[in-house]
């Protein structure tokens, strides 16, 4: 008798992740390669960083000389794990980048793809 859970992640029907739901890569997919050896291997596919445009701005923040993206993702997104997001609404891909120079301004967004709401 086989396991029906397995059965349903080997159909698709239930997702299976390595990586937590904060983690920049919990939505990459992954493939699957047999070696010469014949094991099978299973490696992220390449994540590709939206373009600034997929991103709506909440507000803008004013980078002063201690910032860091990992304390200003705690303090706007609640969560220092999420520092990524903020990494990719600004084309950073050094994160020293992101808070390098005091008087810098950061956007600080909606994750990628989601709309801003409408103005009523």
């Amino acid at each position: 008798m086989s396991d029906p859970i397995q059965s349903l992640f080997e159909a698709g029907v239930i997702s299976t992740t390595l990586y937590a739901p904060n983690s920049r890569y919990h939505t990459t997919p992954t493939a699957r390669l047999t070696s010469p050896d014949g094991r099978e291997l299973v490696y992220l596919q390449r994540r590709f960083i939206p373009p600034a445009s997929a991103f709506a701005v909440m507000f803008e923040h004013t980078v002063v000389q201690a910032d860091r993206g990992d304390l200003l993702a705690a303090r706007y997104l609640g969560d220092p794990q999420l520092a990524w997001r903020l990494f990719d609404a600004n084309v950073v891909l050094d994160p020293v980048e992101l808070t390098e120079r005091a008087g810098m301004r950061i956007r600080i967004t909606l994750p990628a793809g989601v709309p801003a709401p409408a103005n009523e």
